[in-house]
């Protein structure tokens, strides 16, 4: 089985770093939005009136929702750390399953692939 060169791993690092504060910010900004207003402000109700129930439902929905992205978010950084950490032990880019090399393009689209293409459909089947 080939390693992959020091050249293309300092690429992914690069990759996944960039990817990774991004989805940092991302998660920061949905837990500010959703996490620090109270739901007369999330709605933009200034008024003294009581809020109707749909739109109580709509706004926790909402909330959820968006809380739902930051956890999904939050799974994804810690793929992220596992590829960086994958990167340090010099085992990036390999299946975890087969072991054997996991193809460029599809670390490309998801750099913190841990399967390859073959092992991550076998085992989604499974589920």
């Amino acid at each position: 089985m080939a390693k992959m060169l020091k050249k293309e791993t300092k690429k992914y690092k690069e990759s996944l770093l960039k990817l990774k504060e991004r989805i940092s910010e991302d998660v920061k900004h949905i837990s500010e939005d959703t996490l620090k207003k109270s739901q007369k402000d999330a709605a933009g109700d200034m008024s003294g009136y009581t809020l109707h129930l749909a739109d109580v439902a709509t706004d926790a929905y909402d909330r959820e929702f968006s809380l739902g992205l930051a956890s999904n978010d939050r799974n994804v950084l810690v793929q992220i750390d596992d590829a960086l950490k994958r990167i340090e032990e010099g085992d990036y880019g390999t299946c975890e399953e087969c072991e054997k090399p996991i193809a460029k393009v599809r670390l490309k689209a998801l750099p913190f692939a841990r399967l390859c293409l073959k092992c991550q459909s076998a085992q989604e089947k499974a589920r």
